[in-house]
Parts: structure tokens; sequence; C-alpha cells
């Protein structure tokens, strides 16, 4: 009975089980393009066209300033007498956010609280990180956004509200005993227990929310909800114009703090927290009633617009990357992720 669960909660598969019967699509686009690293050419001024391993610094510097959390990068071999003297300068107070500057589904991703946690952070974090300030709005959304090169309006294939992995207090239960109650975080227990086990005998007021997980991922338990009936014109053309703003950024994903989703959609009341390139995933069919085939087929959807893209570009003479700078720059990538998965586990 379990393996007939496991076998049916496909959402919940690996990637790489997940993706692996509709790789020999991707072989064919390297095939017809001549080249492994066909996506690179998709967005020109991001590393390996935000596939993995681009530096978030590289996108935050061609968003619009305005548009942005307040941010600075951090060298761990620093004092961290200057990390403060450069807190101090940047006006960020506590709460905080810390993410590596190289990342993803919220590898070493945290929300920090005080100086000692800081503190603490950034003598055991090994690689670049950096400090953001802590966006307040209430709702965290994605944006599946493509334009081909040839086209001035894009559009959005996807917009979800994601929830962070969290549950809610009934003022008789502790927390322990709520994530033993709730199905689906229950299985998490051990990855949240490092992080939280200070407060599993505490008991959870009535109707207070209790965040386990401040990235908001799928792979770190966020919960999504479907707003692709909110997709109007006004966030396309808001979408469009940032997008034509940066000029070469083609494909990939918004993410996005805002105070409410009329807000957003009249372009007000909101941050960009980052854009992911050709790598980011087009995540709404996660927890959004997609059966597996129709998953299936929303990405290939969208690897047919990264090919068209990236064979567009190339045709105007943007270079795919050599075969082995893209070897190389995976292995680098490989082992630079190996670390921080590592000190993932030993950074409360």
């Amino acid at each position: 009975m379990n393996l007939i669960k496991k076998i049916k909660n496909w959402e919940q598969w690996p990637f790489k089980i997940l993706y692996a019967p509709i790789v020999p699509v991707w072989l064919w686009y390297m095939i017809r393009s001549g080249s492994v690293w066909f996506f690179t050419p998709s967005n020109p001024k991001l590393t390996f066209g935000g596939m993995e391993g681009e530096p978030k610094k590289e996108m935050h510097e061609l968003l619009p300033i305005h548009l942005c959390p307040v941010y600075f990068n951090v060298n761990p071999s620093h004092d961290f007498s200057e990390v403060l003297k450069q807190l101090s300068l940047s006006g960020i107070q506590f709460p905080l956010i810390v993410k590596p500057e190289i990342g993803g589904q919220g590898i070493l991703f945290r929300k920090i609280d005080n100086e000692t946690h800081l503190k603490e952070y950034h003598e055991k974090v090994p690689v670049e990180y950096f400090i953001q300030e802590f966006i307040k709005y209430p709702i965290e959304i994605s944006l599946f956004y493509y334009r081909y090169p040839f086209e001035t309006k894009g559009a959005i294939t996807g917009f979800l509200q994601k929830v962070p992995m969290q549950v809610t207090g009934d003022g008789k239960h502790t927390l322990e005993q709520l994530i033993l109650l709730n199905s689906k975080i229950k299985k998490r227990i051990e990855e949240v227990r490092p992080k939280h086990s200070i407060n599993f005998n505490k008991i959870i007021p009535s109707g207070e929310k209790y965040i386990l997980s401040y990235a908001a991922n799928h792979n770190r338990g966020a919960r999504f909800i479907d707003l692709s009936t909110e997709i109007n014109n006004n966030l396309v053309a808001m979408l469009d114009e940032i997008s034509l703003d940066i000029n070469d950024f083609f494909y990939g994903r918004y993410d996005i703090m805002c105070d409410s989703i009329e807000d957003l959609k009249l372009g007000k009341n909101f941050v960009i927290l980052e854009y992911n390139g050709c790598g980011a995933e087009p995540n709404h069919f996660y927890d959004t009633g997609y059966t597996l085939v129709q998953a299936w087929k929303e990405i290939l959807k969208h690897w047919k617009i990264l090919y068209t893209i990236s064979n567009y570009n190339h045709q105007q003479g943007i270079a795919y990357w050599p075969l082995m700078k893209g070897i190389k720059f995976r292995v680098d990538t490989k082992k630079y992720y190996k670390i921080i998965n590592t000190a993932d586990k030993n950074i409360s």
C-alpha cells in the first residue's frame, strides 16, 4: 500500500525520476541545435542562461533598483564587525534574510532574528552570501513569464501563491504535536527538528501561524495556490516593461512579495525577490490539480518555448557555450552545491 501511495503521489517524486520519461525530448533539442548547451542563449545576460549556478547579484543588478529589496554581499572570511558595520550603513533591521550568493531550493536560506543568530550563521557559512531586508508584505507569488525575442509582448504561463510550510496553533497542542497532526509536514519532522526543536514543547496560541521554513519552495514543504484566473493584460504588460528594460531576459520565473493580488495587478506595493532564468521550473503544475501526464505536457510546452528562444538568439549571433566550458562549469557547480548542502544541515 505504501508503494502504491508513493507512485500515485508523483508530486513528491525525486526530480530525476519525475523528468526521466521525457529526457529524450531534451536530447532531441541538443541534437537539433548541435549543442549540449543549447539553452545558454535564452537569457544572454545570465550566466549559463540562468540554468544553474548564476550569481544572485547578477540578477539584482539588472532589475530596477526600486523594485528590489535592500541587500549587500558578505564574504565569510570578513570579520563579523565589518558585517555589522555594513548592516548599519545599509539601514537593514532585524529580522532579516540571509542566503548564499549562488543558491536555490532554499539551501542556506534563513530568517535571522538577532545579532547572535547572524554571527552564528556568518561563522559557519562556507560561501559568499548576502543579507537582505525582510519584506513584510503578506503574500509571496511566482509568475512564470516568457517573451519571444522577435516580439514585444510576452505571456504569463503560471501564477501561484506560495504558502511557506507552517502550522496553525489551537491553544492546546505543542508545536511537535501540531507537526505530527499534519499529514504532509510530519514527513519532514527530522528536517525541521534542528531549527525548531527548542520550541517543540511550546503550545502555539490559537490562530497563531508558526512558520517552519521561510523558503517557499515546493521541496521545502511550501503549499501552492493556483492564481491562473487572475492573469490579465495589466500583469503581462508590467512584466513586459520590466523584461524589456532588462533587455535580453526572455524566459524564467519572477518571485515576488506583494501586499495584495489586486495591488500587484495595478503595479503597486510589490517587491521582486529575484527572478530565475531558464533553469526555473514551471512549478504551477504542483498542488494545482494537474495529473502526471498533464504535468509532463506542461514541461514539454515550456521546453519547446525555451528551444525556440534559444535557437532564435543563436541565429542572431549569440553563441552557445562551448562543450568543455559547460562541462567545467557544471562540475564546479556540483562541487559548490555539495558544499552548501552539507553546511545547510549544520546551521540552525
